[in-house]
């Protein structure tokens, strides 16, 4: 009993640590999540998974590789180029984890963490990136689904009430078949099988040509078992022209009837083939006979003529005249009456055959009986071009890297429109590009093109160079070598810069600008995506805009919000420079002027100080541009009278004009500086034009008989800037008050005439200084 019970205790024990026991490695353990690694180019779109992870490599930054949008991002972004964009890893790489969503109706570009990301209107997907790190519960795939970049190729399916859509292949289907060699052509026979299937195409066909397969072989019926395949004769050997197709069998009386789907008539066939443009019903026996359709008829280059008899008794006399004359030339007739039709055997041509309609008529399906002479084009009128936009206009496109290629063909887009729009032509406005990334280059000079067709194929034809946005280093190419006569600068017409940047420059524009201004450049600034309020810390200068544009009133900078907008921006930009009245910057401290001389010619002077006064003259004018359309000179020499050498506009070229100073003779007398001003106001400055600045320069040697303070006060209320010169015994105190405020910026005194030449650098100095600190407003 107590055995028993000793044992009953010890099977309960066992059973009891059998149960607690627990086995060697039953506690499973979370298996370690695998990470997939992806390269630096990986699309978030390509993957086809909605949330994954995935490990970036280190150095995407460098490979520049499209981000777009900020935060939320479209599905062609770069995924390791975003997530450097959001800051959830860095250049060194890491894990990434990715989420999809729905597409958004507009991504905004910007720039983080030295990627620049760009702005997109729409897209069908989007994603998010977040710091790879899994959340518990969260299982990602261990291997990526990509999704296939181009669609599947869809095999023909292999029921005969469908119709073929592939070519047939240049050889024979593999069954046993028995080649029989002859002296000049190949036959291959194919032998009867039981079932016949057209072997499929070889990996190499387009779809484009199985689509034109499929339209060409829609009426046609597969070759019977056991016919004869063969390749025309006289078709190309190539695998673009073979073409599969059932011999002509052995015309035999028992064959007639040989297939009752096609009927055979009594008489024989006629060698030559009845054509397929024939007006008339067709009939069976001519479907019996002829190939199948190959979509391309071949002119026989081998056979120098064709035999052919008329042996169709029941045909009309119309027909049978139609067919023994009709399109073809008259037929010798030889010595046993058969017809012989000469073939052209000059050429061999490749030609698309219409499908045939029994109601055809000859007429309506464009058949002639001559080839006609092409008809002489007539030369297109080339265009001069817009009169009334007579500018030398330069685009300075953006070509650096953050463009990207899909913007820089958006830029060359709205160039090409720009040329179209502007209508170029030599009495018109010339247009010229230079591309600036590192460095500008010339892509198209000025006199390269004169029509807008052939400006529009040579802007689609320029190559993205990459490199940073220095557009001060453009303007600088700009003002010193591209407005050049060796580049077609006109010289009468406005010189205009329009620059496109993307975003912000990588260089400073203000000093290049104004040197640029200053030369007599238009500047104008279209910013496409520029920089909002936190990206205005990345600037390289602020207000950037406002220090190279011509003028800061608006008129000469268009900023638009988005590249894919950018196209709205053609007319308006091509308003603004065509309007050649606003166009204020082509007016330069040399081109802008009307100038007075006023000259003392009193016996004090002197013959030969005279000639000296007369060379300082002709230094000063020398420095100008001179032109009716530019500076005009005039002169007055005064003693106790005045008198008008000559008046502005009268000599509008430079050599005239320092020819007419050297004849100007000396006249002597006394001295009335006050009449003298005065005289000048009504005789020239009266006559001045609106836009030019007025300036008058006195020249005397010694005190003035007259007043000279309210002659001087009233040439200054008449807007006047003048310069007083005295020479020896002039009068400081009536020099003052001659010169404009400031004095000591516009009067001279000299004690020799010998010594006039030293002021001339000063004069045209402190004219170009007074026009340029103008208000830019």
């Amino acid at each position: 009993m107590i055995r028993a019970s000793l044992t009953a205790v010890f099977l309960v024990l066992l059973l009891s640590c059998a149960c607690w026991a627990k086995p060697n490695g039953s506690k499973n353990k979370k298996p370690k999540q695998v990470v997939p690694a992806i390269e630096c180019d990986v699309r978030a779109g390509k993957i086809n998974v909605s949330e994954f992870i995935v490990k970036c490599p280190a150095h995407c930054k460098e490979t520049k590789q499209q981000v777009y949008g900020t935060g939320v991002f479209a599905s062609i972004s770069s995924i390791c180029n975003a997530a450097i964009h959001s800051g959830v890893i860095t250049n060194s790489g890491g894990k990434v984890i990715v989420r999809k969503m729905a597409g958004q109706n507009i991504y905004k570009g910007s720039n983080s963490n030295g990627v620049r990301s760009l702005s997109l209107p729409k897209w069908r997907e989007s994603f998010t990136v977040s710091v790879g790190k899994p959340k518990k519960g969260v299982n990602y795939p261990s291997t990526l689904d990509y999704v296939p970049s181009r669609p599947t190729y869809v095999k023909t399916s292999q029921k005969e009430d469908k119709s073929v859509t592939t070519a047939l292949p240049a050889t024979a289907a593999p069954e046993p078949t028995t080649v029989t060699p002859e002296p000049t052509t190949t036959t291959t026979t194919t032998t009867a099988a039981p079932t016949t299937t057209i072997p499929p195409p070889p990996p190499s066909t387009t779809r484009a040509r199985a689509a034109a397969h499929k339209v060409r072989d829609a009426g046609l019926r597969r070759p019977e078992a056991g016919s004869a395949i063969r390749r025309q004769p006289s078709s190309p050997v190539g695998p673009v022209f073979n073409r599969v197709q059932p011999a002509q069998p052995e015309r035999t009386p028992t064959m007639s009837q040989s297939n009752p789907a096609f009927p055979r008539r009594d008489w024989p066939p006629p060698a030559f083939p009845r054509p397929d443009w024939f007006p008339g019903a067709r009939r069976p026996a001519d479907v019996s006979y002829a190939v199948p359709d190959s979509g391309y008829t071949w002119s026989e280059t081998d056979t120098p003529e064709i035999t052919a008899r008329d042996h169709r008794p029941d045909i009309s006399e119309f027909e049978r005249w139609f067919y023994n004359f009709g399109p073809y030339p008259p037929r010798s007739t030889d010595s046993d009456g058969s017809h012989k039709v000469p073939l052209d055997t000059t050429h061999t041509k490749v030609e698309p055959v219409d499908a045939w309609k029994p109601e055809a008529n000859l007429y309506e399906s464009g058949f002639s009986m001559r080839e006609q002479d092409p008809v002489p084009r007539v030369p297109e009128p080339v265009s001069q071009g817009d009169p009334n936009c007579k500018v030398d206009l330069a685009f300075l496109m953006d070509g650096s890297w953050s463009i990207g290629k899909r913007r820089f063909k958006i830029q060359k887009d709205f160039l090409a429109e720009v040329a179209q729009t502007i209508n170029v032509g030599v009495a018109g406005p010339m247009m010229g590009i230079i591309q600036y990334g590192d460095d500008p280059v010339t892509e198209i000079s000025l006199k390269s093109y004169s029509n807008s067709r052939e400006l529009k194929s040579a802007v689609d034809k320029i190559m993205q160079k990459g490199g940073l946005s220095n557009v001060g280093k453009a303007l600088s190419y700009i003002n010193k070598q591209y407005f050049s006569d060796a580049n077609g600068n006109r010289g009468g017409a406005p010189n205009v810069a329009v620059v496109l940047v993307d975003g912000w420059p990588t260089d400073k524009v203000e000093e290049a600008s104004r040197l640029a201004r200053e030369s007599g450049i238009n500047i104008f600034f279209v910013t496409i995506e520029g920089p909002d309020d936190n990206e205005k810390q990345n600037l390289v200068e602020v207000n950037f805009v406002d220090k190279a544009v011509c003028r800061t009133n608006g008129f000469y900078s268009l900023p638009v919000n988005s590249w894919f907008a950018l196209r709205k921006a053609v007319q308006p930009l091509v308003k603004r420079v065509c309007d050649t009245d606003r166009l204020v910057c082509s007016k330069t401290c040399l081109n802008a002027n009307d100038i007075a001389f006023v000259i003392d010619g009193s016996s004090s002077v002197g013959t030969g100080n005279f000639r000296t006064v007369l060379q300082f003259v002709a230094n000063v004018t020398r420095e100008f541009e001179i032109s009716d359309t530019d500076t005009r000179v005039g002169a007055v020499q005064y003693t106790y009278e005045q008198r008008l050498e000559f008046a502005f506009g009268q000599y509008n070229n430079k050599g005239e004009l320092l020819n007419a100073i050297k004849r100007i003779n000396y006249w002597s007398g006394g001295t009335s500086t006050g009449a003298a001003i005065t005289y000048a106001a009504e005789q020239l400055f009266s006559k001045s034009k609106p836009n030019k600045r007025k300036i008058m320069i006195v020249i005397t040697d010694g005190r003035s008989y007259d007043d000279v303070r309210a002659p001087a006060l009233a040439v200054h209320r008449q807007g006047v800037i003048a310069y007083s010169i005295g020479i020896a015994w002039a009068a400081q105190d009536e020099l003052e008050y001659i010169a404009t405020d400031p004095d000591k910026e516009h009067s001279f005194f000299v004690d020799e005439f010998d010594n006039l030449y030293k002021f001339v650098p000063k004069i045209i100095h402190n004219i170009c200084q007074e026009f340029n600190s103008q208000p830019r407003n």
